[in-house]
């Protein structure tokens, strides 16, 4: 599993956080930036990790803000990418399983690490349901 991460200055320090732990479990992880706290556009690196999913280049995506609202949009705007605002273990596991979600989005602002970290894991692994669902992806993706 190859798997691309970037936020804004809001999202830095969970983004840290996060990576520590992918690594840990010797997850391959791609940090597209930013990298300190100074306060940056996020929309360049949130549109990177979106265009490496969408090109196949990661398995998925996780992008940080501050509320991670914008950072959704900004993904949402590469076709093929499904990027779902997730604020806790069950709207992380439905992105998954209904939505077949491949980038997550996070805001540092309006949860907490340990939510965070079990968001992470949660959406990572999370299986797709298929199904149903199959029809209303190809629909998001036309």
């Amino acid at each position: 599993m190859k798997i691309a991460i970037g936020s804004d200055h809001a999202g830095f320090s969970y983004k840290r956080e996060i990576i520590a732990q992918l690594r840990a479990r010797d997850i391959t992880v791609i940090d597209v930036g930013t990298d300190s706290e100074a306060p940056v556009s996020y929309v360049p690196f949130i549109r990177e990790v979106a265009l490496g999913v969408a090109e196949g280049k990661y398995s998925c995506g996780i992008v940080l803000g501050g509320s991670g609202n914008g950072e959704a949009m900004a993904a949402n705007r590469i076709k093929g990418v499904r990027c779902a605002l997730c604020w806790n273990v069950e709207t992380a596991k439905l992105a998954r399983q209904h939505n077949d979600a491949n980038v997550l989005s996070l805001g540092e602002r309006v949860i907490d690490l340990r939510t965070a970290l079990a968001i992470v894991d949660t959406f990572l692994a999370t299986h797709f349901e298929g199904g149903r669902h199959v029809e209303r992806i190809h629909e998001l993706d036309a």
